[in-house]
């Protein structure tokens, strides 16, 4: 695992204006688009308040999940203590929820790779928040083989993700979408 750190250390200088993660064993830097930034903001801005003291929401970050795979989610929900260590990577077993923005690039692994990892190392919720689309995807209920629940909920009610967590919700009305994907078949 130092040995793919390191790679990606080394890709995140070389590529700025992309996000880069472990994915697979392979290096993969996204590009990120204003609605992306907008829409995890718009996500850390609604959880934030909702959750108690003893919980924060950290971005961006390195979750080691095995040899092949350290994701850095869009967003996660893990204990403050831990949080406020201001670390570059932490164990995934201390995530209670994790978000992903869906862009062009990450389709494949936001919702076929990340799903069966995130799930097999027991995290309650992931959520999907999809600005090409309009829509969010909540999955919970672990299991070995992936999540035994799953949802797509059009944007525009609001989203209540019933977790270990409590019930927070996440405004969808007004969570941008890309003018492109509305006018694709």
């Amino acid at each position: 695992m130092t040995r793919l750190h390191a790679q990606l250390s080394r890709f995140e200088d070389a590529f700025p204006g992309f996000r880069t993660e472990i994915v697979e064993g392979s290096v993969v830097a996204c590009p990120l688009r204003p609605h992306h930034a907008g829409t995890v903001f718009a996500a850390w801005k609604a959880l934030g308040p909702q959750l108690g003291p003893e919980w924060d929401v950290v971005s961006d970050v390195a979750f080691p999940l095995d040899e092949d795979n350290e994701f850095c989610p869009d967003l996660a929900v893990i204990p403050a203590p831990e949080a406020n260590r201001n670390a570059i990577a932490y164990p995934p077993d201390l995530i209670e929820l994790v978000v992903e923005v869906a862009s062009q690039g990450s389709i494949r692994r936001d919702h076929e790779v990340k799903p069966g990892r995130y799930a097999s190392r027991g995290i309650a919720n992931y959520l999907i928040l999809d600005p090409m689309n309009g829509h969010a995807v909540t999955m919970w209920n672990p299991g070995p083989d992936g999540y035994r629940g799953r949802d797509t909920i059009p944007y525009g009610p609001d989203l209540t993700i019933d977790s270990p967590l409590g019930k927070p919700k996440i405004p969808t009305a007004g969570l941008p979408v890309d003018p492109k994907a509305r006018s694709q078949p």
